[in-house]
């Protein structure tokens, strides 16, 4: 095997994506369209603010936070200088049995900003590790507690929760299953809370259907039998499927369903902590207590690789205890360098404001998205905080959703490139029915939304053209 040795390249030098089509294999990614010669693999080299650049010295704006992760924007030097004066002084070192300063550090500041007793920190390294040691966790607690039947987990359709076989088995999202079953039995799917998709009967009446979604827990757990169920994993605005947010009273109703049946209620932030929403964990600014908090992504604002599940006193309490242990890790958990990066970033949040800056300015996103309503291919626009998804549609009046054929070619024969040639890097998916989903860094303004509006109003013109 040859190293190829780094090059700088010219606009139309292709030599960064000709090696990624030879070696790189990307995740979540079709491939067949770089084999066949049809397209050609964005290469991001470079990125400051609010936007990112190709090898080909175009400028796009970053709609998705890379992947809704960089909360504080791009080159931001301060993050990288924290993890360049860590690695100097301990680059790395295990928290197994051991521990060291930057992760004591973090974990106390994560536990400040959680609700309730959440007082206890297990690092992971992504969102997928956290929920796979949140679902252990419930299942070693109950047996530690005399209740070692409980090991079942319920979460939403559509919803998804990670790639490890445990995480998998809680995502709601068949297409992502298939491949990899058999997977860990007993996750339990129960109806999300999709308001434009609600049951005729609720479609005028909030309320009254985050309700009846909230009693299809309920009878899951008594259909499963309480004495079988460990745990409810959900997010506070639900991800896939284009952001839904929990109608009033929705989360409330659930936990008092878990506390009815001793079931643990996990609120999976991987996406919707640190800001996102407006606050540092969104379950806190609905007024929820959950039991378990999952989280990774905006941890660090994407600088380094960082995750963690939190845990009540209540549920670290058994392991204080004897010869009990939770068997369970990761070598890059509690990582040197990623929790003095974390740590920096919540600095930045903190000095910057920039929980109080999505909160004061997200109706004029919202406000802004909402333009978008003349156009006849826009059904809904949802979201809360700067996490959006505006759904497409065939026919704004009866609703009616695109076939799979026309889904595809609507999103991966048209949206997916004309957004990104248009200079915006968005999300266009179809897990579930067709979204657009904008969730930008927390540091942008009115001028970044008009520009998102701008491009998004002119490509679902052309989207409509064709239909």
């Amino acid at each position: 095997m040859t190293i190829t040795p780094q090059f700088v390249t010219e606009p139309g030098d292709d030599r960064w994506a000709t090696s990624a089509e030879r070696h790189l294999w990307m995740h979540f990614t079709r491939h067949s369209i770089y084999e066949s010669g049809q397209g050609h693999v964005p290469v991001m080299v470079r990125g400051e603010g609010a936007y990112v650049w190709d090898d080909q010295g175009r400028r796009y704006l970053d709609g998705l936070a890379g992947l809704f992760v960089v909360q504080a924007g791009h080159g931001r030097r301060e993050l990288a200088e924290a993890a360049a004066r860590q690695a100097e002084e301990l680059a790395f070192f295990p928290i197994w049995s051991y521990a060291h300063p930057r992760a004591i550090e973090l974990a106390e500041r994560l536990a400040h900003y959680a609700p309730g007793d959440l007082n206890r920190v297990f690092f992971t390294t992504g969102g997928g590790e956290a929920v796979e040691s949140a679902w252990k966790l419930a299942k070693q607690y109950f047996k530690l507690t005399g209740k070692p039947m409980k090991h079942k987990v319920i979460s939403r359709n559509i919803a998804y929760h990670g790639t490890p076989h445990g995480a998998l088995s809680i995502t709601g999202l068949a297409g992502a299953k298939k491949y990899f079953e058999p997977l860990v039995p007993t996750g339990i799917k129960v109806p999300n809370t999709n308001f434009y998709r609600a049951p005729e009967e609720y479609r005028y009446d909030e309320k009254a259907f985050g309700l009846w979604a909230a009693e299809r827990i309920r009878e899951a757990i008594e259909f499963e039998g309480p004495e079988t169920v460990a745990a409810v994993f959900l997010e506070p605005v639900q991800n896939s499927g284009g952001c839904f947010p929990p109608p009033p009273g929705y989360l409330d109703r659930v936990r008092e369903i878990c506390d009815e049946y001793d079931v643990l209620l996990v609120a999976d932030e991987t996406i919707t902590a640190f800001g996102r929403i407006g606050d540092m964990f969104a379950i806190a600014r609905f007024g929820v207590q959950p039991d378990i908090i999952t989280c990774a992504k905006g941890m660090t604002s994407g600088y380094a690789a960082a995750g963690a599940m939190i845990a009540s006193d209540r549920l670290f309490e058994p392991f204080r205890h004897g010869t009990n242990s939770f068997l369970h890790g990761y070598t890059w958990g509690g990582h040197p360098v990623a929790s003095a990066v974390a740590l920096a970033n919540l600095d930045l949040f903190e000095r910057e404001g920039l929980l109080q800056h999505v909160r004061d300015n997200e109706s004029a996103f919202r406000t802004t998205l909402e333009r978008l309503y003349d156009l006849p291919i826009v059904g809904d626009v949802r979201g809360a905080g700067y996490f959006y998804g505006i759904e497409l549609v065939k026919d704004r009046e009866t609703r009616e959703t695109f076939s799979d054929e026309e889904s595809e070619r609507l999103l991966r024969g048209y949206l997916d490139k004309a957004l990104f040639d248009n200079g915006l890097y968005c999300r266009a998916d179809d897990r579930g029915d067709p979204v657009i989903q904008l969730s930008p860094p927390l540091i942008c303004g009115q001028a970044h939304f008009d520009e998102m509006e701008q491009i998004l109003r002119a490509v679902l013109t052309e989207a409509g053209n064709r239909l």
